[in-house]
């Protein structure tokens, strides 16, 4: 088979799978400083999904290593084998219509323009708070403790997060109340046709 047949045999396979489904497949990828409430908002946003009937998935980070990446650690090659295992998963179940939520520190713009290439419909959700507000918030006293040197390689303290240039979605959560930050992402979901306005 030549490069364009199987090219073809692709897009028309996609296509079908469009058909079969009269919902638009997306990832929705929250990323953000570890506790600055990226889980809290993909529950909330899964939730109102759930409740207008539409197919979704939420993969969360904590979950993911658990399972899928528990084999990983925290170094910079796997951290990024973690992400590239998520955005393939994501990617299957977006070209099968689902509405993808995911929400991962991911750290490294690199990795995340490679998985919006892979993944194709995707939208990056910066969710940002001032490292002062998460060393406040901080129940475990993570922070503190990578402060002080006794954790190493955590993001944003003795390893570099790199937050998005040009976001779809800027979520405040020093600012934002949980409702607002949710109600802001569901109004550009409906806003740029990835879910019917009820």
């Amino acid at each position: 088979m030549s490069e364009n047949e199987a090219r073809l045999r692709a897009d028309l396979t996609l296509t079908r799978r469009r058909n079969l489904t009269d919902q638009r497949g997306f990832t929705l990828w929250f990323t953000g400083l570890s506790g600055a409430g990226k889980t809290a908002i993909a529950k909330e946003v899964e939730k109102e999904l759930h409740n207008r009937g539409l197919k979704v998935e939420r993969l969360d980070g904590d979950i993911v290593r658990q399972s899928l990446t528990r084999d990983l650690g925290f170094s910079k090659e796997d951290r990024d084998r973690n992400i590239e295992r998520v955005t393939f998963v994501a990617k299957l179940l977006t070209r099968n219509g689902v509405a993808v939520i995911c929400s991962f520190i991911s750290p490294y713009r690199e990795r995340r323009a490679k998985s919006r290439a892979e993944i194709g419909e995707f939208i990056e959700a910066y969710v940002e708070c001032p490292l002062d507000v998460l060393v406040e918030r901080d129940v475990k006293g993570l922070y503190k403790k990578a402060l002080a040197g006794e954790i190493q390689n955590f993001t944003g303290v003795s390893d570099p997060y790199e937050p998005p240039e040009n976001p779809a979605i800027v979520c405040h959560t020093a600012e934002e109340t949980l409702a607002e930050s949710t109600a802001k992402v569901i109004s550009y979901l409906e806003e740029n046709g990835y879910i019917p306005v009820p």
